[in-house]
């Protein structure tokens, strides 16, 4: 059951990405980050649906103040990292976090 909700939401992004013009091969590097570096506490979905996230009272990404945040804030957010949020900007290129932002404007 897992899996199939994986692939649906998978299937889900791609077509999002498709319909605003990215890149798939950029979207597709954003995807595997995502999920090696925030599915843990954000949820594959984006939801905060993990034991992680509802610890951490993370916010969904569908939540009207994550999506009313604009690029550049949440650039900053994933580069500086917020509250227990680690940095990432030592650890990703500027273009790998411009990739993760793509994909959490596709957790509407």
């Amino acid at each position: 059951m897992h899996r199939q909700n994986h692939k649906r939401v998978t299937a889900a992004l791609i077509a999002a990405v498709l319909s605003i013009g990215l890149p798939v091969a950029v979207f597709a590097d954003g995807a595997a980050l995502y999920k090696a570096k925030c599915a843990a506490c954000h949820a594959a979905d984006g939801s905060g649906n993990t034991t992680v996230g509802k610890s951490l009272k993370v916010k969904p990404f569908a939540s009207p103040e994550v999506q009313k945040s604009t690029d550049a804030e949440l650039t900053q957010i994933i580069t500086d990292g917020k509250g227990k949020m680690p940095a990432y900007g030592k650890k990703m290129t500027p273009a790998e976090i411009e990739s993760l932002v793509a994909v959490i404007r596709t957790m509407k």
